[in-house]
């Protein structure tokens, strides 16, 4: 993680700045907006971490999108020259706007800084932008102010993604990012049931904290390439505590793989959530979770032939 005094040369260049977590549609048109200003110059993205809100609020930790390393590669494939992960701590946060150019300008020379109309930065948040048209005027670099996206009636935001994903409502999450939900983790040792009832699954174990959808049965898509599977192999997703043999249990991220079998373990697992096709239920015995789960598998296949 780099911190401010640690960024390499980069010379004349538009920045924009930010979490840029889950690189939805809003943050795309801030990075086309970055891109265009750069003219002959370097595009910059800062991506802050940890999550701002987690120093303001100790113990608070934010459900991610995704991982940093998803999101600066998002944030490249959109064409930004530059996507730099910056560690956001109490000696950044402390910077009032002007010690923060000034703390940039060893490395860029900043030529325009595009941000939204309420975003703000610095000691206090006291880097509005129109703080920064009146020290852009005396530094000498233009401000582009983007709007946010408005997507059904609200501006389109990670917050408001997450809180679409804690619903269920996949559907909505997948129009505000732009593409499917994603999830990356690392299978490990579950304690078999998948296998035992004839569906082997994939436990996956996040070094993040995701941001997991409510609690029920998805149909995705994922990608291990330790296996080469994928980019897009067709799978069945539980987000449960299995109710049907635990009163208490914990949340758990199990992926069954349509037409493959196999040892995972240890692997990366990246997954693509496309549909919610129902919630999680208690069922009365095994037999009837069985009869359901071979139910799900088969509209998981009539819903992908569709697609």
């Amino acid at each position: 993680m780099t911190s401010v005094a640690d960024l390499r040369p980069i010379g004349p260049a538009a920045l924009t700045m930010g979490v840029f977590d889950g690189v939805h549609r809003g943050h795309a048109l801030l990075l086309e907006a970055t891109r265009a200003a750069a003219g002959s110059g370097s595009s910059v993205a800062l991506l802050f971490d940890p999550h701002p809100e987690e120093l303001l609020r100790p113990g608070v930790q934010v459900p991610r999108l995704a991982p940093l390393s998803v999101n600066l590669e998002q944030v490249e494939a959109l064409g930004v020259d530059h996507a730099v992960p910056l560690r956001f701590d109490d000696a950044l946060r402390s910077l009032s706007p002007e010690a923060f150019l000034d703390a940039l300008a060893p490395s860029i020379e900043l030529r325009a800084l595009a941000m939204t109309p309420e975003s703000a930065f610095g000691k206090g948040r006291t880097g509005t932008l129109e703080r920064m048209r009146v020290l852009g005027a005396e530094r000498g670099f233009s401000v582009i102010a983007v709007d946010p996206l408005v997507v059904d009636g609200a501006p389109v935001s990670s917050s408001r993604i997450r809180a679409a994903l804690a619903d269920g409502a996949v559907d909505v999450a997948i129009r505000l990012l732009g593409r499917p939900a994603y999830l990356e983790g690392t299978v490990v040792h579950g304690d078999q049931r998948g296998r035992e009832l004839g569906f082997p699954t994939a436990n996956l174990a996040f070094d993040y904290t995701a941001a997991l959808p409510a609690l029920g049965i998805y149909l995705g898509t994922v990608a291990v390439p330790d296996r080469q599977i994928g980019p897009a192999h067709p799978a069945l997703v539980s987000v449960g505590v299995r109710p049907t043999f635990h009163e208490h249990g914990r949340v758990l991220v199990e992926v069954y793989l349509l037409d493959w079998d196999g040892d995972l373990y240890g692997t990366r697992l990246q997954l693509h959530l496309l549909e919610r096709l129902r919630e999680e239920r208690r069922f009365d015995g095994v037999e009837a979770l069985i009869r359901q789960m071979t139910l799900d598998e088969e509209d998981a296949r009539r819903r992908l032939a569709a697609r």
